[in-house]
């Protein structure tokens, strides 16, 4: 487990605490499917259709990730999360593309319950009372998992199915692996000057998305 924090840093200390929860995270029997090559494509697709109405939440969100930003009075996080921003674009055009390719109709899918949940814990950062700690560590927990579920489904000796390499490379890939390492540290920053009960906030919410990408997964492969 490598989230390219730094070394005694309270995100590194906090995946150390709860390593059996993130390897749950981003070790799950959905994801080691893809990378045994033993995926159902059932379940594939209605990932696909579910994390494509994700994204279009996770656009909100990192949108208030970004206007807490700007409120601070050191906003110097700015470029790197609007970058995150920017990307959403091209990510939201992929999951059409890649739907349309599938044969999944975006336009009748309607988020599961696993999903709505997910959804209610992203709007709740709408409320100007969460921190911009809380925000940015939030945002870089959910993209940590991706990148560490994925990035695993593309390392030596995998058998994912070419068809899915694709799906892998995007968020398993080098380049989003220091995007993420440079959140990680944005979020170290933070919360090495950030009070006690606003830590405290944040270590929560980094459990919680845990949870709900356990949950996610499990709702893809149909278990929930």
């Amino acid at each position: 487990m490598d989230g390219g924090g730094v070394e005694g840093s309270t995100t590194a200390a906090w995946m150390e605490r709860y390593q059996q929860m993130y390897e749950r995270a981003t070790r799950h029997p959905f994801t080691v499917s893809i990378r045994d090559g033993t995926i159902d494509l059932s379940a594939f697709k209605r990932w696909l259709s579910q994390d494509y109405l994700f994204v279009r939440e996770f656009v909100a969100f990192v949108a208030s990730v970004l206007l807490k930003c700007c409120k601070q009075e050191d906003n110097s996080d700015m470029e790197t999360i609007l970058g995150g921003v920017a990307s959403l674009s091209d990510e939201l055009s992929w999951f059409k593309n890649e739907a349309a390719r599938w044969g999944v109709d975006l336009a009748s899918i309607s988020p599961l319950e696993s999903n709505l949940e997910y959804h209610r814990f992203l709007q709740s950062f709408n409320e100007p009372e969460i921190s911009y700690a809380v925000a940015i560590t939030t945002f870089w927990a959910i993209e940590t998992v991706y990148q560490d579920s994925f990035g695993f489904c593309i390392e030596e000796g995998n058998k994912t199915p070419p068809e899915l390499l694709g799906t892998c490379q995007r968020w398993g890939s080098a380049d989003f692996k220091l995007y993420c390492q440079c959140l990680q540290r944005i979020a170290d920053r933070i919360l090495a000057n950030a009070p006690a009960d606003t830590v405290k906030s944040a270590e929560e919410a980094f459990i919680r998305v845990l949870e709900l990408e356990i949950g996610f997964w499990e709702m893809s492969s149909c278990r929930s």
